[in-house]
């Protein structure tokens, strides 16, 4: 009888591997025939796949883009453009209409205040004194001056004057408002220049989101400059300038705390000529800390007059309720309570 067992001394690692074209009679499949049972279901598919709604589908993209063409510009171009426009600029008197609302997540609930009609006086190096008129009435609801390191800040209606120096900040939610510091307002208005030897530069070429004059939210191509301060490695992000590759015009500019959180977000827009300097018309300045907003809308500008320096001195009223936050805070809110503008 024939043996049906494997060989006990064969090697199944020698055996052959049978072939998966024999079939059960014995007769192989020519090689031609291989390849077409193995391509003939590829080529099926390609030719039915155009015609095979369930398989394809297929949907417009909306143009998100404004068509304008965009302009170029090197590093080296947009810090001299900053730097250039800002060595023209040694003092201004402007008048705005201030819209203001303060609130957010913090607060909870967010108010808006009406327009009101302010006075703006900036001299170089760091003086500013911005005054804001009630509406109808046209007293004053607020008068705050900065020298560059101490500022004042009187609140008629609420009778409070406070002072201190800039770099105080209290982030108070409950009274956002007197978290305003002139400081603040001073470095939104003017653009401060780039410091090349102690300030490094990196740059993008990025896309921004914007909103065009019909509303929509359109891509606009832009280039960042991106500014950090210190020595290496321990150097830290200050602020980033940001312009439109439509115009090559900065349209924003945030500024960070030495922590790397947003402390200023300024927006610029509607630039004009003034006095033959392109200015913008509108300024938008958010301090998401202290969650508050303020747009200054330019009614009217001068550039580069003589200002005086009594032109930014504030006194203090009698009988006013004084707040000096170079104090603790928890003392000078035991003396003074917790009364103060929502």
């Amino acid at each position: 009888m024939e043996n049906i067992y494997t060989d006990s001394f064969e090697s199944p690692r020698l055996r052959t591997a049978p072939n998966p074209y024999i079939l059960t009679s014995g007769v192989e499949i020519p090689v031609r025939m291989k390849q077409r049972s193995v391509l003939f279901p590829l080529f099926l598919f390609l030719v039915l796949l155009p015609t095979t709604g369930c398989l394809l589908r297929s949907h417009t993209i909306e143009q998100r883009s404004n068509g304008q063409p965009l302009k170029t510009a090197t590093k080296a171009e947009l810090i001299e453009y900053v730097n250039t426009e800002a060595a023209r600029i040694h003092s201004m008197r402007a008048t705005v209409d201030i819209d203001a609302s303060v609130g957010g997540v913090k607060k909870g609930k967010v108010t808006d205040y009406q327009e009101i009609r302010g006075y703006v006086l900036a001299r170089k190096p760091a003086m500013l004194r911005m005054e804001g008129l009630l509406p109808i009435v046209r007293s004053k609801a607020f008068d705050m001056v900065s020298n560059g390191s101490i500022f004042k800040l009187w609140i008629p209606p609420k009778n409070r004057f406070i002072e201190g120096r800039n770099d105080v900040e209290t982030h108070n939610v409950a009274q956002p408002l007197e978290n305003m510091r002139p400081q603040q307002i001073y470095d939104a208005l003017l653009l401060p220049q780039i410091d090349q030897p102690n300030q490094h530069v990196g740059m993008e070429n990025g896309i921004q989101d914007v909103k065009d004059s019909k509303g929509r939210t359109i891509e606009q191509g832009t280039y960042v400059l991106y500014i950090l301060e210190g020595e290496r490695p321990n150097e830290h992000l200050a602020r980033k300038i940001i312009f439109s590759r439509i115009d090559l015009l900065p349209h924003q500019q945030v500024i960070f705390d030495d922590d790397g959180n947003v402390a200023t977000d300024v927006h610029y827009q509607g630039y004009k000529d003034f006095d033959g300097l392109n200015f913008p018309s509108q300024i938008e300045i958010w301090r998401p800390q202290e969650e508050y907003d303020i747009t200054l809308n330019i009614i009217k500008l001068e550039l580069n007059l003589s200002l005086a320096d009594d032109q930014f001195q504030l006194q203090q009223p009698p009988g006013a309720q004084v707040l000096h936050l170079d104090q603790p805070q928890s003392k000078v809110a035991a003396k003074n309570g917790n009364s103060g503008m929502n």
